[in-house]
């Protein structure tokens, strides 16, 4: 009877801490979802309007580009030795940042890209979200190319649906509640029930060319910090938004609307091979015919 109740015994912290494991990604569930649902009933409302005059005027691209700038576009090895050598130089400035060579190349070529395309301002940034890394780490960059230097380095949540800890899969769909991957144009601001929060625009068809129909905007919230990494071993995860920590958001939005880039990376071929703003020699082509 002893050895039966000194059994018993030894197996209730088991269940107890076993219990307590498995509720902790229910509660960190629910807690996404009460906010979730407060901020989706309200930018619902955002995909049965046209998007906002100020988010679709075009400006003018800044066709006076510094002299290293104009050496990019000499050749491909001049531009990929040219991305290289930035890339080299920001690190060493910034080492305790995490940022890889890959996601910072594509979105380099983007940039030049979409400023190609008149579809940006004359802000010389472009922001990188690295969905290859954890939750749990800082995967959210801004990076002034004029002064070579990050501007923001902070955690950003990924869609419900996109995956646990680590992202894994995207989606275009409406009511996907999943992560869009490619290059979005950010747009004007408005202030809601989740507070200062900023409109985000794609054209890359079938990879996020929904994201203003389906209300896909960034803005803080407070399952995006350390406290609830601590907690339940994974950051919150938003209905698709690239959540920012609450103090930090309205500075990053700020500095970053009104036509700048956001590039969402992620190691998808399918995605790397198809984008319209990733054919680095096309965009050489374009460049030095347009320099004539």
């Amino acid at each position: 009877m002893l050895k039966r109740f000194f059994t018993l015994l030894l197996t209730i912290p088991f269940f107890l801490n076993f219990t307590a494991c498995s509720e902790k990604p229910d509660e960190a569930t629910r807690i996404e979802s009460e906010e979730e649902k407060l901020i989706h009933a309200e930018i619902d409302s955002l995909t049965q309007l046209r998007p906002h005059p100020k988010d679709m005027v075009e400006v003018d691209s800044i066709r006076k580009k510094e002299a290293y700038e104009l050496s990019f576009f000499n050749s491909l090895d001049s531009f990929e030795d040219s991305v290289k050598s930035l890339y080299h130089q920001l690190i060493k400035k910034n080492p305790d940042v995490k940022l890889d060579f890959k996601p910072f190349r594509y979105a380099l070529i983007g940039y030049y890209s979409l400023k190609q395309d008149e579809r940006l301002n004359d802000k010389n940034i472009v922001s990188i979200i690295d969905f290859t890394k954890s939750s749990c780490d800082k995967r959210f960059y801004t990076i002034d190319l004029d002064q070579l230097d990050f501007m923001f380095y902070s955690l950003v949540s990924h869609g419900r649906n996109t995956g646990e800890d680590m992202a894994r899969t995207f989606s275009n769909e409406r009511s996907s509640n999943s992560s869009s991957l490619g290059f979005y144009v950010t747009g004007g601001t408005y202030t809601g029930i989740n507070g200062y929060s900023m409109r985000l625009m794609g054209d890359e068809v079938g990879w996020n060319d929904n994201m203003f129909k389906r209300a896909v905007v960034m803005h803080e919230a407070s399952y995006v910090s350390d406290d609830f990494v601590k907690r339940y071993g994974r950051l919150g995860r938003s209905y698709g938004c690239p959540a920012l920590p609450k103090g930090l958001s309205r500075t990053v939005i700020d500095t970053i609307k009104n036509k700048t880039v956001i590039f969402a990376y992620y190691n998808d071929d399918s995605y790397l091979n198809a984008s319209k703003y990733l054919d680095v020699k096309q965009l050489i082509d374009e460049f030095q015919s347009e320099q004539g």
